[in-house]
């Protein structure tokens, strides 16, 4: 009977060491060839500030430019920028809805979303969703349901609705209640937000 080396006993030969840690060394190898020819290949990332940039925003289907720091909101763009100042600066943190917007037909929080990244969607702001000295019949459905006290998130709500509505021509209270849920109405007039809701969809629908 032939005798085992001192290594070969513990489980492990010498050609099976230089086996295992070839294989790795080569994989390494391989591996880092593989990404220096990705990254080769790979187009520059194209850098965008800190100073402002020019951006076009379509906006109540109007093309609307200006110049932003990249790290300005869309909601500040629209407030400072351009005098758009129904959607409102309340939270800032994205909880209370008072700066809703439509982005592509999506109710979005404005001040969560930054203004270059909203180049080439249609946006549709409060002051948007009607002629000039008219009311939409969502907002006619507010005026009449008692459906706002102070005012100042109303129009966040307003957009909201109109977010849902598109969507739910037909809804019941309990879908309007979970629809509105990320608005937030300091003055509690939630219930007449909800009667206003089922109201204007009578009206959007020419029932009155």
């Amino acid at each position: 009977m032939s005798k085992r080396k001192p290594d070969e006993q513990k489980g492990l030969s010498r050609r099976n060491f230089l086996k295992t840690t070839g294989a790795a060394v080569s994989a390494g190898v391989v591996s880092g060839a593989a990404a220096e020819m990705l990254s080769a290949q790979a187009p520059p990332k194209q850098i965008v500030g800190p100073g402002e940039v020019p951006i076009t925003l379509r906006i109540n289907g109007a093309a609307r430019n200006l110049s932003v720091e990249p790290r300005v909101t869309l909601l500040d763009a629209l407030r400072d920028r351009l005098d758009l100042t129904g959607a409102k600066k309340v939270c800032d943190r994205g909880t209370c809805g008072a700066c809703t917007v439509l982005v592509d037909g999506k109710a979005v929080y404005a001040c969560s979303m930054l203004a270059i990244e909203a180049q080439g969607r249609e946006i549709l702001t409060i002051e948007g969703i009607a002629p000039e000295g008219e009311l939409h019949p969502i907002s006619a459905a507010f005026v009449e349901n008692d459906a706002q006290q102070c005012g100042f998130c109303t129009p966040g709500f307003v957009m909201a609705c109109k977010a849902f509505l598109d969507k739910t021509p037909n809804p019941t209270e309990a879908q309007a209640k979970k629809a509105l849920g990320g608005n937030l109405c300091r003055c509690g007039t939630y219930i007449g937000v909800r009667a206003a809701v089922l109201d204007a969809a009578a009206r959007m629908k020419g029932g009155r």
